[in-house]
């Protein structure tokens, strides 16, 4: 089992064997590879917060869709209620106007 030495072992030992142009290679390599990590997770949190935000318009629309609804079913109701009402004192006002003697 080998162990794998640190950056700075391989910078020490690039160094020592092929003098200051490899070690100046290796950190441009180094620079450029934490480039692209930056630059790739830049992008996935754009991606995803573009995601969310796409998830939570459909969630925004989906409840007013279902606050309308609601609103129509409540109008709906108390149309009726209002109607029975209407119908009731309607009645009561036809029963009372009757005379008792037929």
């Amino acid at each position: 089992m080998s162990l794998k030495p640190s950056l700075a072992e391989q910078l020490g030992d690039a160094f020592r064997e092929h003098g200051i142009t490899a070690a100046i290679g290796v950190w441009f390599t180094f620079i450029a590879g934490l480039a692209a990590a930056v630059t790739r997770k830049a992008f996935t949190n754009e991606a995803l917060l573009h995601k969310l935000e796409q998830e939570l318009e459909a969630e925004r629309a989906r409840i007013e869709k279902r606050r309308d609804e609601d609103r129509r079913v409540d109008h709906d109701r108390l149309a009726r209620i209002e109607a029975d009402i209407h119908d009731m004192r309607n009645l009561m006002l036809q029963a009372f106007q009757r005379s008792p003697d037929g």
